[in-house]
């Protein structure tokens, strides 16, 4: 089986999907596997590396999608990179189909298998989700408080404050992995924190973690009231496959102080914040009746280093059932990969010439 390694195309992307390390554990499984020059370097991964793992290094895109049947990437592929699928090819990645529609009819038309990072579930939760969700939400706290200096039009705040001062008021709409992530860091930092969700055992997490971090449920009329006041906000409710609910409207946006921030982490899946448009890290922030809106869809890309180490351990073990379990060949047995714990749900888009 022939597994492919493209570079990362999305604008502020450095993460690659598979580290040298990866690569020696598919090798041993019995893959061959080529990686695109360079795919590894904002990660700091060398194509020296990926050679001595056992990898094939092929000079350009062309190339590896013409060696590789399997496609392990990172983020769903761009229109330019979709003339290089075939309907021999699986492309495993992140998809957000809900908020990339026209990605599903142009695999129909292809006649390729895709199968979805975010949609892999097992024992309740989603492990390939997680880890990004993670990160995103410490790079949010991160990305919050730069754009909180005045010098970037903010109310020019600390979270923490300082000697005699008050500390940032923060507000987190969901409590999940994201959330939950965001809402940490700023409690660690020192920041008001205040979590809204509709889950009770989510509200006692957040509760757990210090005196300066409160748990509410999400009340429209109470999430309204901590808004109005709130120095940041951070939208981060996310239901898998499908696009979030609105749970910060434009009217309640309209009322925030000027030279707050808003960031909407749950954007690559369409977003939770009314209105908000997708950004890039070159252009993360627009700014809208004063107010600070980012919605960069892909905050892990920020960190590379970290994030490709995160994702490749946790996708790998995969990685290594799909190369197991459709064997040696071109040919793929969609039926075989749905029958790998987590996976039924996750295919996407299934070739009839495959089946």
């Amino acid at each position: 089986m022939n597994v492919g390694i493209p570079v990362e195309r999305k604008q502020g992307e450095g993460r690659v999907s598979l580290t040298p390390s990866a690569v020696v554990d598919l090798v041993v499984a019995g893959a061959t596997v080529f990686v695109e020059s360079k795919a590894g370097m904002k990660s700091g991964y060398s194509d020296e590396q990926y050679a001595r793992a056992g990898a094939n290094i092929v000079i350009d895109q062309a190339a590896l999608y013409k060696f590789s049947q399997f496609i392990v990437k990172v983020k769903e592929p761009l229109p330019e990179e979709l003339p290089y699928l075939t309907c021999k090819h699986v492309l495993f990645c992140y998809l957000h189909l809900a908020a990339n529609g026209h990605l599903f009819e142009a695999f129909t038309r292809i006649g390729n298998i895709a199968i979805a990072f975010e949609s892999v579930e097992s024992a309740g939760g989603f492990p390939l989700l997680a880890p990004m969700s993670d990160i995103a939400g410490k790079v949010a706290i991160q990305l919050g408080m730069h754009y909180l200096m005045s010098v970037k039009g903010g109310l020019g705040i600390l979270l923490e404050g300082g000697y005699g001062t008050p500390r940032a008021n923060i507000v987190v709409i969901g409590g999940g992995v994201a959330g939950f992530s965001a809402a940490s860091r700023a409690a660690s930092i020192g920041a008001n924190v205040t979590v809204f969700d509709i889950k009770i055992n989510a509200l006692k997490r957040a509760r757990a973690l210090g005196a300066n971090v409160t748990g509410l449920y999400s009340e429209s009329q109470v999430v309204e009231e901590y808004v109005k006041n709130a120095d940041f906000v951070i939208g981060a409710v996310l239901v898998p496959g499908k696009k979030p609910p609105v749970v910060l409207p434009e009217s309640l946006l309209n009322k925030m102080k000027p030279g707050s921030v808003v960031i909407d982490i749950a954007i690559d899946q369409g977003g939770c914040v009314e209105g908000i448009k997708p950004t890039t890290h070159a252009n993360p922030c627009y700014v809208k009746n004063g107010v600070q809106m980012l919605a960069v869809t892909n905050l892990p890309g920020a960190v590379p280093k970290t994030a490709t180490q995160s994702l490749s351990g946790a996708i790998l073990p995969y990685v290594r059932s799909i190369v197991e379990s459709c064997g040696e060949g071109d040919d793929f047995d969609v039926h075989a990969i749905q029958k790998i714990e987590g996976l039924r749900d996750a295919v996407c888009a299934k070739s009839s010439h495959i089946e």
